[in-house]
C-alpha cells in the first residue's frame, strides 16, 4: 500500500460540516484528500475531483471544475452524506505549470487534447488506482459516482470498486468553456446532455 492516512479533522464549509482525511502517496509524494459528510457507507455519493487551482480557487471560466466541485458539495449536503476524493492531479495529471503551458497553446488555437499532446502528454494522464486504497481505508466497496467521465467509472471498476449508479454532474457552458466542454464530449467521451 503506497497511500497512507496522515491526519483527520473537521471541516466546516458553506454547504455544512464535513470531515477531511489527508493521505500521502509515498511513491510520488502526492497528497490527496477524502472529504466526507455523514456516515461513511457503501453506495454513498462519491465525486472524484482532480485538483484544479485555476478553476477551484481562481474561479476560471475556461473549465467547469470549480462549478462541478460546488455542485458535488451541494448534492452531498442535500443527501446528508457522501464523499469527495480530491486528487492532487492538476491539469489531468500534467501539473500546474504544464497546464498553464497548455492554456498558452489553447490561446493560439489548439484544443485541450491537442495542447496536452503537443507538450508530450496523453490527453489524460490521471491515475485512479489509488482511489481504491483511499476507499478501502474507510471500508467502501461500492459508490454512486458523480461524473460525466467514463474513464472514472472504468478506473474504479478496474480496481474493484463497484459503481452502482452514475450521477450526472453537468454545468451550463459559458462563452469561455463551450469549446472545452465540446472537446470533453467529442474527444474524451464525456457523457454530456445536449444543450440544444
Amino acid at each position: 500500500m503506497t497511500i497512507q492516512k496522515k491526519a483527520e479533522a473537521n471541516l466546516p464549509t458553506h454547504w455544512g460540516d464535513f470531515s477531511v482525511i489527508a493521505y500521502e502517496d509515498e511513491k510520488n509524494a502526492e497528497e490527496h484528500l477524502l472529504l466526507y459528510m455523514g456516515e461513511l457507507a457503501n453506495d454513498s455519493l462519491l465525486r472524484i475531483h482532480s485538483q484544479c487551482l485555476t478553476g477551484d480557487t481562481l474561479y476560471s471560466l475556461k473549465c467547469d471544475c470549480g462549478s462541478q466541485l460546488a455542485m458535488a458539495l451541494e448534492k452531498i449536503a442535500s443527501e446528508g452524506k457522501g464523499m469527495i476524493i480530491y486528487m492532487a492531479q492538476e491539469g489531468r495529471g500534467i501539473g500546474l505549470v504544464n497546464k498553464i503551458r497548455a492554456y498558452e497553446l489553447q490561446d493560439k488555437g489548439m484544443d485541450t487534447v491537442e495542447a496536452n499532446e503537443a507538450l508530450g502528454f496523453a490527453a489524460d494522464e490521471r491515475d485512479y488506482s489509488f482511489c481504491k486504497e483511499i476507499l478501502s481505508s474507510v471500508n467502501i466497496e461500492s459508490v454512486r459516482l458523480m461524473t460525466n467521465n467514463p474513464s472514472k467509472i472504468n478506473g474504479l471498476e478496474d480496481v474493484g470498486i463497484k459503481v452502482t449508479e452514475r450521477v450526472a454532474i453537468q454545468v451550463d457552458p459559458n462563452k469561455h468553456n463551450e469549446d472545452y466542454l465540446k472537446v470533453k464530449a467529442d474527444k474524451l467521451g464525456h457523457m454530456m446532455k445536449s444543450s440544444d
